[in-house]
């Protein structure tokens, strides 16, 4: 299996898997590292101290495979207004990974069935709900596939933005890694003065330099109560992610 066929197989699973009418999916960026890339060795400090190494799940594991799903425009804009995460979006999150899952499964059986191994991490709730921290961050391990850079609102912002969700794939089938960004995505970091992320927090929880995860939880808690009639939890919140520059593209990469 090699990289068009794996990304041909992800983007006809966006382009094809079910979904609400006022939901759905742009097309799949895919990116690719290797599993012995030395920043996976400094996520303890820099993620989460609890943070895993590709070897940790396989232990001949050769690349890590990652891939974001953008969220159609509809998505985003019906999360724009108000206190609280849209129903559209709440359900998007939902559909999201429901389609990370089953896209992993397909893709770890065709590996298997062409005589290689593979390991997923869920696309959520995968974290210790007390301190917040992670075993496995899929926007980490994409940032270090180069699928892209951190923002002020510390979401991974991809050429297609950062709507949308990350899933990720441990094999032991080597390929090229994906070569890091060279510029910064987003525009504050990059020396300009957006930061409209950070004013559009409405918790409180985020600051052009610092991000108070307990409080960025809290109103993701809320969410869960107000979209109760949903079918899973929706932790979420996304309105950092709204109606900024980096929504649905790379603002660095528009000039």
């Amino acid at each position: 299996m090699d990289k068009a066929k794996i990304e041909k197989i992800i983007e006809e699973f966006a382009e094809t898997y079910p979904h609400s009418d006022n939901t759905g999916w742009e097309k799949p960026l895919v990116a690719y590292a290797r599993a012995d890339d030395p920043l996976f060795g400094q996520l303890k400090e820099l993620a989460s101290p609890i943070h895993e190494k590709p070897a940790d799940f396989l232990k001949e594991a050769k690349t890590v495979i990652t891939y974001f799903i953008p969220f159609k425009e509809q998505v985003v804009e019906s999360n724009l207004k108000g206190r609280y995460c849209s129903k559209t979006w709440a359900l998007s999150y939902i559909e999201t990974n429901k389609l990370i899952a089953a896209l992993n499964q397909q893709l770890q059986e065709l590996l298997i069935k062409e005589g290689y191994r593979a390991v997923y991490v869920p696309a959520t709730h995968n974290f210790d709900p007390k301190t917040l921290l992670s075993g496995w961050s899929h926007r980490s391990v994409a940032y270090i596939a180069g699928l892209g850079t951190f923002g002020v609102n510390h979401m991974l912002i991809t050429k297609a933005g950062c709507c949308g969700r990350i899933g990720s794939l441990v094999t032991d089938l080597e390929l090229e890694a994906t070569p890091r960004p060279t510029k910064e995505y987003c525009l504050h970091l990059a020396g300009g003065s957006c930061g409209r992320c950070a004013k559009k927090c409405v918790n409180s929880a985020l600051s052009l330099n610092d991000l108070d995860k307990q409080k960025c939880y809290e109103i993701c808690l809320i969410n869960v109560e107000r979209q109760a009639d949903l079918e899973s939890i929706t932790d979420v919140c996304g309105k950092c992610l709204v109606g900024v520059p980096c929504s649905t593209a790379a603002p660095r990469w528009l000039s």
